[in-house]
């Protein structure tokens, strides 16, 4: 044989190994991957006791106010874990009799048939009875668990089959005919099924725990901005005269302000004109485009590169200075951030910034929690110049802009201490959400494919793990 030949096997034989991988001990290998070998693979005709569409026609016609109006779902209002409710419609109890195949029970299993198609959702108990529209409704039989169906076509390996069996060009579809035949893997015992759902169910759980309370800490940080930085709640540092006697208010083109403090022009705290440091061309600096700020107004990424490779025109900052987009939409969705994380002491970015350097006498902070707030979009966004999609702040119309403000820059750096304060707990929640989403998917791939075994002692482990 020649070392050709000898070469061509040897690769044909790895191929084939790569190709049909030997799946371990306890596990096969079926239509839709490795499994236990105590798993099943069955069409969800099998599963099903029913298995039919909502109402596919136009119903605006049988809208109702009536309290005696039936609920109706429909696509949109389906979510991953629940239903948003915005814009539910309801419609007449006439329509609803004519279209009784479409009414809902508590655990039903509600797939989105067109647009979104896949998304999947179990039916609560409050939406018992309801009519729903362009969903295909799945019942299954009492020896299967519908929670753990749900979270396995929500999963991305199932979602990424289901893809196949869509439909259509502009608007995508999927038909009751081809889920009918769509196999799916699961536990034969329900008892694993619902120990399976129940992990993920308590990771669901977690994740509405911390977006919940980031709510609430964002809710507390944009009434405490609007306490602070217009001096209605004053610290208690700078709210007595030195003969302890409270502060009083005075009145202002802005309304009550503090008595010591001032109505000025925005342009008070920051300079117009930005000097600029030498640098080599071998030097490196930071890259910030608007897709690297977040429309929290963080900096959310930058990129190094050298300063040779910077184009004529881009932005420049330092360290520490304020952007805010200029464009729309950019500028109202609260594009912009605070530079004091940049890598480097100077940055380029994109020519739809502007920037905002603070003087000697303010604080850089301040200046941002500012630009932050919505009253100072929204009043800018009447300043906008040049044509549709086109439009922009000009930095004439920042600098006019007025604000209530303490003459002293130690007031504005306290006030900016405690919303930075604030702003770094959120963050840290942010952080601690985006783990517990990625934690919840690798428990997702482990569990629903088996790869990772349930039984009841592990169910409190993987908790513990999620806390």
């Amino acid at each position: 044989m020649t070392a050709s030949n000898q070469l061509a096997e040897a690769s044909a034989s790895y191929l084939a190994g790569v190709a049909a991988p030997a799946e371990p001990a306890g596990y096969k290998n079926t239509e839709v991957g490795i499994i236990p070998s105590d798993w099943d693979v069955l069409p969800m005709s099998k599963l099903t006791n029913l298995m039919t569409n909502g109402f596919v026609g136009i119903a605006k016609t049988h809208y109702t106010d009536s309290h005696e109006g039936i609920t109706y779902i429909q696509g949109y209002n389906v979510e991953e874990n629940g239903f948003n409710f915005n814009g539910i419609k309801k419609v007449t109890p006439e329509f609803h009799k004519k279209n009784i195949k479409s009414c809902l029970r508590s655990g039903d299993i509600l797939m989105v048939q067109t647009g979104d198609v896949g998304l999947v959702t179990i039916v609560p108990p409050e939406l018992e009875g309801s009519n729903c529209h362009a969903l295909i409704i799945n019942r299954f039989k009492p020896n299967y668990d519908p929670k753990y169906f749900a979270y396995l076509l929500n999963s991305s390996l199932v979602r990424l089959r289901l893809k196949e069996l869509e439909t259509g060009t502009t608007m995508k579809h999927i038909n009751v005919g081809d889920l009918l035949h769509f196999e799916v893997p699961f536990p034969k015992g329900k008892e694993e099924q619902t120990a399976i759902a129940n992990a993920l169910s308590d990771a669901d759980a977690l994740v509405s725990e911390l977006e919940k309370l980031i709510a609430k800490k964002q809710a507390i940080k944009t009434a405490t901005m609007q306490q602070l930085l217009t001096g209605r709640t004053r610290l208690p540092q700078f709210a007595l005269h030195e003969d302890s006697a409270p502060k009083g208010y005075k009145q202002s083109e802005l309304g009550e302000i503090p008595e010591d403090w001032d109505c000025i022009h925005f342009s008070n705290l920051f300079g117009a004109i930005l000097t600029r440091k030498t640098l080599k061309l071998s030097d490196t600096v930071s890259f910030v485009g608007m897709q690297d700020v977040t429309e929290n107004a963080q900096l959310s990424n930058t990129t190094l590169i050298k300063f040779s490779d910077i184009k004529s025109g881009f932005t420049y900052f330092e360290k520490g200075d304020v952007l805010v987009a200029k464009i729309t939409p950019c500028f109202e969705n609260g594009k912009g951030c605070h530079t004091d994380s940049l890598p480097t002491q100077v940055g380029y970015g994109s020519t739809e910034f502007h920037v905002l350097r603070a003087k000697e006498n303010s604080d850089a902070r301040f200046i941002y929690f500012w630009t932050t707030r919505n009253s100072f979009r929204i009043a800018l966004e009447s300043e906008m110049v040049g044509s549709a999609g086109h439009r922009r702040v000009p930095f004439s119309a920042i600098q006019k802009y007025l604000i209530p403000s303490p003459k002293n820059k130690e007031e504005q750096t306290a006030i900016a201490a405690i919303l930075s304060n604030m702003d770094a707990e959120i963050q840290a929640l942010q952080k601690r959400l985006v783990k517990t989403r990625q934690i919840k998917q690798g428990m997702m791939q482990e569990l629903l494919t088996g790869k990772t075994r349930l039984v009841k002692p592990a169910q409190k482990e993987v908790r513990e793990c999620l806390s």
